[in-house]
């Protein structure tokens, strides 16, 4: 089963989604599972994980209800308030659905950058294995220590990385960032999303070529049965079409044989979330 691990749906509100500015004013529309389906089809996925985009438990239970009427969408990853007292229950009433399979909070956006490690989030990451739920790692560059440092606190939940940590593509940095990757995929229970790359790079110049020592860096640190693609769709389609973004790393892929590819284009996934077919 061929999996995109990472993608977004959304209502365009201009107010809920104040991010889209106007250099990506091209998103500043409705982006529903009808959308998706074609993508998927062309490029050969079978399912997806659809990724929450606002932090509203309102958003947790909508996704929710768009993967019971799209079957292909395998997974949510959804939020909850992991900073709150009440996190148990707000985690509670959703835990009789089963394709909610994760947790992510918009760490990157957070102004204290040790956000990570404040005790009251960590509080809320020791409930998610009660729910068999993962976390979605969302951080930048400068982030990587400490996200290194909180994945210490525990070693047996399961932790994914999206997008490589945002990597420097445009500029063509790789030493600091890989350094930081490095130390989190120290960690066994951190897996990471081959996911959010073109956004990354020269949206209208960039080349297959550029994200190779990335690409490089992160079979290196995490090996191939922690790696998982992702689309970011529909963010990604700011700097390229879905088959292109997919293709890179389909591409990228043909130096291996078919047991990674299998793995990396959906196996993974499927073992991590615990999907089923």
């Amino acid at each position: 089963m061929r999996i995109d691990a990472h993608q977004h749906f959304w209502i365009y509100d201009p107010h809920e989604y104040g991010w889209i500015d106007d250099s990506i004013a091209s998103l500043r529309r409705d982006f529903l599972p009808a959308d998706l389906k074609a993508e998927l089809e062309g490029s050969g996925f079978e399912g997806a994980v659809a990724v929450q985009a606002r932090q509203t438990l309102e958003e947790t239970s909508w996704l929710l209800e768009l993967a019971a009427s799209a079957p292909y969408i395998r997974g949510v990853v959804g939020w909850v308030d992991l900073r709150s007292p009440q996190v148990r229950a707000q985690l509670e009433a959703f835990a009789g659905n089963p394709k909610l399979v994760g947790i992510r909070h918009i760490v990157q956006s957070e102004p204290d950058d040790r956000f990570l490690l404040q005790p009251d989030l960590l509080r809320g990451i020791a409930v998610l294995r009660e729910f068999d739920l993962s976390y979605d790692i969302l951080i930048y560059p400068k982030h990587l220590p400490v996200a290194a440092e909180f994945v210490r606190h525990f070693p047996r939940q399961r932790f994914v990385l999206d997008h490589l940590a945002k990597p420097p593509i445009k500029s063509g940095g790789v030493q600091s960032w890989a350094r930081g990757i490095r130390e989190l995929a120290s960690s066994p229970n951190v897996s990471c999303k081959l996911s959010g790359l073109v956004t990354e790079a020269d949206w209208h110049q960039w080349k297959p070529e550029h994200f190779a020592p990335y690409l490089d860096t992160a079979f290196q640190c995490f090996g191939a049965k922690r790696l998982m693609i992702g689309s970011d769709w529909p963010v990604c389609t700011v700097a390229a079409s879905y088959a292109q973004t997919v293709d890179l790393v389909k591409n990228y892929l043909s130096q291996y044989g078919e047991e990674v590819h299998e793995a990396i284009l959906g196996g993974n996934a499927a073992r991590f979330w615990r999907l089923v077919d």
